[in-house]
């Protein structure tokens, strides 16, 4: 009971909110860790995942390579690219890039290669060049796929960018950080706290923005559209 007000009290205080160390600016830099990274590794797995899907040649090769990497404990990859780049905010971004492709490479190139090929013949048929086919017919069929592995990509990000205050940087990390360093349990429950809040509301957000795209794109009329 002692601890749980110890918690509160330490969310209670304004100088925990405010100022270049408070959790507000604090959110602000994970966010920006997890934002930057994400984009830059969807920029990188959507396409090559529908490559892979569309061409097929070496994709289990690639695709088992990608996965591999997943194995590697995230500070790890921290630890090699500071080794080779050297103590910049790249760094954090680099390892938080490797470790979040895979799970949308891997959806992304299951969920196009699984749309059955009677439906891209019918739409062929119909006379729909390739863009269309794979805009109208394909995307939508596979968007819940890969919507889980962006969604997946998504929840591990915000937990393991709290690896870039091991290396010297920002985010909800320095709470855990810092905390373990002057023992103070109260910050350490509270950083902690936050990431989760902060993936709860992302994992949420993702749910309403799924549900949403799947009306829009409802599988029967997709199907009934194309054939």
């Amino acid at each position: 009971m002692n601890m749980i007000a110890s918690v509160y009290l330490w969310f209670s205080l304004p100088e925990h909110w405010l100022g270049e160390n408070g959790i507000l600016t604090r959110l602000a830099e994970h966010i920006y860790y997890v934002s930057l990274s994400l984009a830059i590794a969807c920029a990188i797995a959507l396409p090559l995942g529908v490559l892979m899907a569309n061409y097929r040649k070496g994709a289990h090769v690639a695709i088992g390579a990608f996965n591999l990497g997943r194995a590697l404990p995230s500070l790890g990859i921290v630890i090699l690219a500071i080794m080779v780049i050297g103590y910049e905010t790249s760094t954090v971004i680099i390892a938080l890039v490797v470790i979040s492709i895979p799970p949308i490479l891997t959806n992304t190139y299951v969920g196009i290669d699984q749309v059955d090929a009677s439906l891209k013949s019918a739409a062929k048929s119909m006379g729909m060049s390739r863009g269309q086919t794979f805009i109208q017919l394909e995307l939508p069929l596979a968007f819940p796929l890969i919507f889980s592995g962006f969604r997946s990509a998504l929840v591990q990000l915000i937990a393991t960018a709290t690896i870039a205050a091991y290396a010297g940087f920002g985010g909800l990390g320095r709470f855990l950080i810092d905390g373990l360093g002057r023992n103070d349990t109260p910050q350490i429950i509270g950083g902690a706290l936050v990431v989760s809040a902060l993936a709860i509301a992302s994992e949420w957000t993702c749910s309403k923005i799924e549900t949403r795209m799947l009306r829009k794109w409802r599988t029967g009329d997709v199907v009934l559209n194309a054939t």
